[in-house]
Formats: C-alpha cells, sequence, structure tokens
C-alpha cells in the first residue's frame, strides 16, 4: 500500500469517527432534554403552572428534530461509510434508543397538555405529588441509563431495567388510589380520569427507558439481556390505555 492510500484510509476513519461521535452526541442531548421534560412536565402539574406546561409542550419540537437529525446522520454513514459489525451495531442502537427517547418526550407532552385541562378542575389530595415522584424515578431510571450508554456499562444498564418495577408499583398505587377517590365522590372522576393517563403514560415512560438500557446490555455484549423483565403492573388495564 502506497502513502498516498494510507492517508486515504486514514482519513475516511477519522471522518467516520467524527460522523459516529456527531450522532451519539446528538443522543446525550436529546437525552438531557427529554430529562428535562419529564421534571418540569412533573413540576408544572404539581405547581398548576399552565406557563410551564405550555413551555413544555412548545420544547418537545426540537427533541423531534433531534430525532430526525439522528436517523439522517445514521442512515447516512450506513449508507456512505459500510461500517464494520461493532459500528453498525452502535448506530442501530443509536437509532434505537432515539426512538425510545422521542416516545418519552411525546409522554411528557401530554402530560403538560393535561396539566391544562386539570388546573381548571379541584385538586385530588395528594396525587400530584405522587406523580411528580414517579416521574423523578423514571427521569433518574434515564439518567443512569444514559451514563450506562456512554460507559458502556452493562451492569449499571440491567440495574435501571430492575427499577422499572419500582415504577410499576407506584402506578399500581395511584391507580388504587384513583379509583378510591372516584368511588367516594362522583365529581372527581373527571380528574382522576386525566390523572390516571398521566400516571399511565409516566408508567409507559419507564418502559421505554428500560428499552435504552436493553440495548446498552445489546451493545455492549451483542445480545438483549435474555431474562423476562420484571413487570409489577397488576391492574386491569389495557396496556395501551392513556397513551399519546
Amino acid at each position: 500500500m502506497n502513502s498516498d492510500s494510507i492517508l486515504d484510509e486514514n482519513h475516511i476513519v477519522t471522518s467516520f469517527d467524527r460522523d459516529l461521535e456527531t450522532i451519539q452526541a446528538q443522543i446525550m442531548k436529546m437525552g438531557g432534554l427529554v430529562e428535562e421534560a419529564i421534571l418540569k412536565g412533573a413540576k408544572s402539574l404539581e405547581e398548576r403552572d399552565e406557563e410551564s406546561a405550555e413551555a413544555v409542550r412548545k420544547a418537545d419540537k426540537a427533541i423531534d428534530a433531534l430525532e430526525n437529525q439522528i436517523n439522517e446522520g445514521a442512515a447516512q454513514i450506513i449508507a456512505l461509510r459500510a461500517p464494520a459489525a461493532s459500528d453498525l451495531r452502535v448506530i442501530l442502537s443509536v437509532m434505537k434508543i432515539s426512538g425510545n427517547l422521542e416516545r418519552i418526550g411525546d409522554y411528557a407532552k401530554n402530560m403538560a397538555k393535561r396539566t391544562g385541562v386539570l388546573v381548571q378542575m379541584a385538586p385530588i389530595e395528594g396525587s400530584h405529588v405522587a406523580i411528580r415522584r414517579m416521574a423523578r424515578e423514571v427521569q433518574l431510571m434515564l439518567k443512569d441509563a444514559l451514563d450506562a450508554y456512554i460507559q458502556r456499562d452493562a451492569d449499571l444498564a440491567r440495574d435501571v431495567i430492575a427499577r422499572d418495577e419500582d415504577v410499576d408499583q407506584m402506578y399500581n398505587a395511584l391507580f388504587r388510589e384513583f379509583l378510591t377517590f372516584m368511588m367516594e365522590d362522583p365529581r372527581n372522576i373527571t380528574a382522576c380520569m386525566h390523572l390516571h393517563f398521566i400516571a399511565k403514560n409516566t408508567e409507559r415512560m419507564g418502559d421505554h427507558v428500560t428499552s435504552i438500557a436493553e440495548q446498552v446490555v445489546y451493545l455492549v455484549e451483542g445480545a438483549l439481556p435474555d431474562e423476562s423483565r420484571p413487570k409489577g403492573d397488576q391492574t386491569s388495564i389495557d396496556a395501551n390505555l392513556g397513551e399519546v
């Protein structure tokens, strides 16, 4: 191989690495925006702050735009760089992670939409605090899942997967509380239904965070975790109820 060929190959490798770093940086930026949306969405609900809720709804456009950029960048790398198997695994994981992040952002936006309705109704005692606590746990799971991705830490990813059961249990408790409030006073039904949809969507956020953690395990080990995902949702509600 002559010196010109070596220089060309090094240039290609450098360009590929730079392209890969770009989409991974975009994933982390997207993850940060989604974490912020989760916390702000829950805070606006607890504080009955319509202005803050509207900001969460508007911010979702930036999350969607990043997903499009990531998918376009990943497709371009695959088309132009013909990545090796290990690099292809990274690219495919990035695309799946961005899809999960986009869905979590949608759920946060939905929470903000329902906040605008709920502020017009009498508050349901304790519910907003409980939902915020549940959202905080999901946000911490997401932070750890993204850290696991950056560090290529399969053990941390598995810890995130296990913690999804805690979120499910929080949802179960809220579901029972909402049923009690509705049975005690029919005037609570509308507010409790909106709050239930928010709680269910927050539980679904946890499922998507778990999917991100599973992608980390796949990225590190070359296979998805084979153990059954712990699932603590024991309600009889259909799994799709309350989704965006």
